[in-house]
């Protein structure tokens, strides 16, 4: 038995690398950005996947991963989504997350209430769901948690327990030492002590037709029914198993320590081995979990990995590198061909078996042509005929694209590097006839239409060629200018058209015209950036296939109607891998085709495209500040957000995880600048940085391939005004304005006064100015009036001073005469008194003061009260000796000797006090 085992697993590790494998998607933690080992997997009603991982709990939403910490910090062991609830296990604490408004998820313990039940490092391991309870299992006990009364029952055990197992509505554990047990109405029940269940540990138990299924970490597979215990004989090699589920199909996935996934039918008869060497991040399964669009996810000890075993899309890698590219390929009489670039390969199709080269064929294979069930090579050393494992040559040195055939059944037309060639069926057996003359341009794309052959050259353009009857020569050549040569491009005969295909779009030979039009219809395919190559590739002229960057569009003619039926398979171009201008695709059976790529191929089960009820989420929208600081918005209600929170970052996803779909979004921002759909693209966010404040309503919108999907997902917010533009603003705003007017009126007002009152000023002092001008004129008059009345008052008083000097020379000579006379005279005498009188009339004196008094104003009485002890007499002196008189002038005036006033000028001086060298009547003028 052992050596049978061995047997079967060499077996197994050989096939291993000869697989048709479905697509592989893998996650390392750098890219879920958490630990390396992932301990569980489930999955929430929206299809989000939930991991238990040694950093915590991961959360991936079909875009993007999220990881929560555990309260603890500890890892995270276990994991159960139960309707709204996602259950954890981890180091000494168990309890469930929930969603909040934000989007994110918020822990709540359950082992809280249990205080100090816990003992020192239990951990819990596995969550059991039993619609009235929810079980948690740590190595020592079952906490039984009643989701309704949320009371906590606890099954303790002596030994340890392996782990705990659900099938249907049965909940089974096994405890070392002990046997296994089954959980009836929250008590333990020991359904079995055998020793398998004693010694060795189980991985996982399925329940069907009364009987169970248990798989063993080492002894394999049993059967038990009641208590007893039969092994199962399957081709499954003895290896270490760490876990393993039933699938919905029926089917098994059973996961190793070392040797990666098996995928067995229901009878454990092998489908897959998929390892690390074949597209597995990692051997050690942790665990596994099939989400409802039947893929499989393992939680391995490095990595994640999601497998999509329900795919239309199945890939046979060439891991050593032995077939090179794959250019054609066609099933005949029960085996697969391939033409790549190493050579022409062949096996058994169905199995197995690795492909094995066609003898004769090393070197480039460009074409596969079956024809009267006759398979044809066009190779790189010419043309050979395929029977079983071996080639022959028909045609060579000239190396062959294309064959195809001609309206003489028994000619085929073959486009070589140099021309066109015929071969020719003779007697049974096909040869070379013919190269066909005046034409040597390499032929890789052409087609026959009306007896007219049409052949395109990526750097020359489109020719036109008309052959003779015989097909030997070419009588006339066309090179048409329009539509112009492309790189890339081709052309094929479908529904009995010619079309050309270049990355201008897709063009339809007008049979009447011969010329070429663009065809709207089928150049959609090309749109919104879908072009990758313009290579077109017909099948018996009824199936016409273009590849796309996301999609390999099928068009296919209907029998009663002129229009065309469009299947867009859902295949990214990356993932198909095929060569630019080199894409070829085969028909294996009714809806099973093969797609030849660098590194091997793909087939595409069209029976098993599904469009699965795929939904679009708004899973977080985030605001920041200015700054790193952020926050997660309420995406059940309108928000409003201050002026500035209006930095935002909204994420999206479509939780699908087939490999081989694309996902993609558009958005728009209504109320935005730019308020139009934005181009699709991959991004599962969108950033608006610096937004206006008013009211916004984002938008957004997916497809899967390009399946636009039915619902719109918005949010609606608010961002508000700045606050210097804001109600209260405007109403402060507003009475400030109001002061403000006040404020410039009332200054206006002051100016205004001012400036009046300056006016006034001004008036006032040009006034006073004027009116200073004219006292100042007036008093220049007056000073000129009594400068005139000075010097009048002066000339009057020295006419005066001379008419009393003169008055009284002729007096004193008149009294002198007299005197010589004879003086007894009494009218003499008379005389002489009168003259005496004269001489010293006191109304005389008096009439020189006042006119001296108003020539010299005060003068008298300012000497007066300079030198009190002045006597009449002496001011009569002072008074001649301020005119300037001699002292003859005054003798005249006084009537006395110049010796006399002399005599008074003397005394004067002497009372006045005057020193010797100071002169008398210079003092006097001083005064």
């Amino acid at each position: 038995m052992r050596k049978i085992s061995a047997l079967i697993f060499i077996l197994l590790i050989s096939s291993g690398f000869g697989q048709e494998l479905p697509p592989i998607i893998k996650f390392s933690k750098e890219i879920y950005n958490g630990g390396n080992q992932n301990w569980m997997i489930s999955e929430a009603e929206n299809h989000f996947i939930y991991v238990a991982n040694n950093k915590g709990l991961l959360e991936y939403d079909g875009e993007r991963w999220r990881l929560y910490e555990s309260p603890n910090k500890s890892i995270i062991r276990s994991v159960k989504v139960v309707k709204d609830k996602i259950y954890t296990g981890c180091y000494r604490e168990f309890g469930y997350w929930k969603k909040q408004l934000d989007g994110s998820l918020k822990y709540f313990s359950i082992s809280s209430k249990l205080k100090n039940t816990i003992s020192e490092d239990e951990q819990f391991w596995n969550i059991i769901d039993n619609g009235e309870f929810i079980l948690f299992q740590s190595l020592n006990h079952l906490y039984i948690f009643h989701v309704n009364s949320e009371k906590i029952n606890i099954i303790s055990t002596q030994s340890s327990i392996s782990k705990v197992f659900q099938t249907g509505k049965k909940i089974f554990y096994q405890v070392y030492g002990e046997g296994l047990y089954e959980i009836v109405k929250g008590d333990k029940i020991l359904r079995s002590n055998h020793i398998l269940f004693k010694d060795s540990k189980v991985v996982s138990i399925f329940e069907f037709n009364n009987k169970f299924e248990i798989h063993f970490q080492y002894e394999g597979i049993y059967t038990m029914s009641g208590n007893e215990l039969m092994k199962l004989e399957t081709p499954l090699p003895s290896v270490n198993l760490y876990s393993s589920i039933k699938l919905q199909n029926g089917n098994y996935a059973i996961g190793t320590v070392s040797n990666g996934v098996y995928i067995t039918d229901e009878n454990y008869n092998f489908l897959y081995h998929i390892e690390q060497s074949n597209g597995l991040s990692n051997n050690t399964i942790l665990s596994l979990h099939e989400d409802v669009m039947n893929n499989l996810w393992l939680g391995l000890d490095n990595g994640l990995d999601c497998i999509n075993l329900n795919s239309f899309v199945m890939n046979y890698d060439d891991i050593n590198g032995v077939l090179g590219t794959v250019y054609a390929s066609v099933l005949y009489k029960g085996n697969l061909y391939l033409g790549t670039n190493q050579g022409l390969f062949v096996k058994k199709h169905g199995s197995n078996n690795p492909f094995e080269m066609v003898s004769n064929t090393k070197g480039q294979v460009w074409a596969l042509f079956l024809y009267e069930d006759t398979l044809f090579c066009g190779h790189d050393l010419g043309t050979f005929i395929v029977e079983n494992k071996t080639a022959h040559t028909l045609q060579k040195g000239n190396g062959t694209w294309k064959f195809s055939q001609t309206k003489n059944l028994s000619l085929l037309l073959a486009g070589n590097y140099e021309g066109l060639s015929v071969l020719e069926k003779k007697d049974g057996q096909w040869k070379f006839r013919n190269r066909i003359e005046n034409y040597n341009i390499s032929s890789r794309f052409f087609e026959i239409l009306n007896e007219e052959i049409y052949v395109n050259h990526e750097y020359k353009g489109i020719f036109r060629l008309k052959l003779d009857d015989e097909l030997t020569k070419v009588n006339s050549i066309y090179n048409y200018k329009s539509p112009e040569k492309g790189n890339n491009s081709s052309i094929a005969k479908f529904n009995n058209t010619i079309y050309y295909a270049s990355e201008d779009g897709i063009f339809e030979l007008i049979t009447k015209s011969k010329k070429f039009e663009r065809d709207e219809k089928l150049s959609k395919v090309f749109d919104d950036g879908n072009y990758i190559s313009g290579k077109l590739i017909s099948q018996e002229e009824k199936v016409l296939w273009i590849f796309g960057k996301d999609n390999v569009n099928r068009f296919e003619s209907q029998s009663l109607t002129s229009d065309f039926r469009l299947t867009s398979i859902p295949v990214n171009y990356i993932y198909s891998n095929s060569l630019t201008s080199f894409e070829n695709i085969s028909q294996l059976n009714q809806n099973l085709y093969l797609i030849g790529n660098s590194n091997g191929y793909i087939t595409l089960d069209l029976d098993k495209i599904e469009n699965y009820d795929n939904q679009l989420y708004l899973n977080e929208v985030i605001y920041f500040k200015t700054g790193f600081d952020s926050k997660s918005l309420n995406l059940t209600e309108k928000t409003t957000l201050k002026n500035k929170e209006n930095n935002l970052i909204f994420h999206f996803s479509v939780p699908q995880y087939s490999k081989m779909t694309n996902v993609e979004y558009r958005y728009r921002l209504e109320g935005s600048d730019d308020n139009k759909w934005s181009d699709w693209s991959e991004l599962s966010f969108a950033e608006f940085a610096n937004l206006s404040w008013g009211d916004y309503t984002f938008y957004v919108q997916a497809r899967v391939g390009y399946n636009e999907l039915d619902s719109i997902k918005q949010f609606s917010f608010q961002i508000r005004k700045p606050w210097f533009i804001s109600n209260v603003a405007l109403v402060i705003y507003f009475g400030l304005l109001i002061l403000l007017a006040w404020f410039i009126n009332k200054t206006y007002k002051k100016y205004y006064e001012r400036q009046n009152e300056k006016l006034i000023q001004e008036n006032h002092r040009r006034l006073e100015m004027s009116e200073l001008e004219s006292q100042q004129q007036i008093m220049k008059l007056k000073n000129e009036q009594l400068e005139t009345d000075f010097e009048n008052k002066s000339k009057e008083l020295a006419t005066s001073t001379m008419n009393i000097i003169n008055k009284n020379e002729i007096l004193n000579n008149i009294r002198e005469n007299l005197e010589q006379t004879d003086n007894k005279d009494p009218h003499i005498k008379k005389v002489l008194k009168i003259i005496e009188e004269n001489l010293n009339d006191e109304d005389t004196w008096n009439l020189f003061v006042e006119t001296f008094n108003n020539t010299d104003k005060d003068f008298l009485k300012k000497i007066k009260e300079l030198h009190p002890s002045l006597t009449p007499n002496d001011l009569k002196l002072c008074a001649y000796l301020r005119l300037n008189l001699s002292s003859k002038e005054i003798a005249s005036l006084l009537n006395i000797t110049i010796r006399s006033v002399e005599v008074k000028r003397y005394r004067l001086r002497k009372k006045m006090q005057l020193d010797h060298e100071d002169g008398l009547v210079e003092y006097i003028l001083q005064l």
